[in-house]
């Protein structure tokens, strides 16, 4: 059974960095990220939708650039649910956006730097304007996918982390990690 994959790959007019679609989201937190319609999905809830199914798979071919951002993106889900679970105490919903807030926000590689885990799968981008651009950009889809990581973690507001998406913290999508 072949992997899921991010239905926003056909999408016509997408800026690319590297080989990584920037795709439009649903924030309201600051950065270079276009804005979308907030009635519709975008790459966080794709992202949010496919990761349990996806991180069951240990080979992923990419159909396109938007698949490219969905591995990263689901790859940082997974190091959310492993920090979160690695905490001494189960931390309640506010301890947890913090962590989760901190995570995102702390330096991480992207395609292109040395430590980046998946540089053979990714083109590096074209210049140091769009490096940074690309940097501000993850890092802007970071926190929005962190915030929406803690809605549906504690949604079901007994103030303890789902116990069907903490079962996800020990596997690793492609045997991967960011690292983070």
């Amino acid at each position: 059974m072949p992997a899921y994959h991010s239905s926003y790959n056909e999408e016509p007019d997408v800026r690319t960095v590297g080989n990584m679609s920037v795709l439009p989201i649903k924030t309201k937190i600051r950065g270079p990220a276009p804005l979308t319609d907030p009635s519709q999905a975008d790459i966080i809830d794709e992202t949010l939708d496919l990761f349990r199914a996806n991180s069951l798979f240990r080979n992923f071919e990419i159909k396109g650039p938007a698949d490219r951002l969905l591995i990263v993106l689901i790859l940082f889900v997974s190091d959310c649910l492993q920090k979160i679970g690695t905490a001494r105490t189960v931390p309640s919903q506010l301890e947890a956006g913090k962590m989760l807030n901190t995570l995102s926000v702390d330096n991480f590689p992207i395609p292109g730097d040395a430590n980046f885990p998946l540089n053979s799968h990714y083109a590096p981008p074209q210049s140091r304007a769009d490096a940074d651009y690309l940097r501000q950009y993850l890092m802007q889809v970071r926190q929005e996918l962190a915030a929406r990581v803690v809605e549906r973690l504690y949604a079901d507001g007994t103030g303890k982390p789902s116990k069907w998406w903490m079962s996800f913290q020990k596997r690793r999508f492609m045997n991967r990690s960011l690292g983070t």
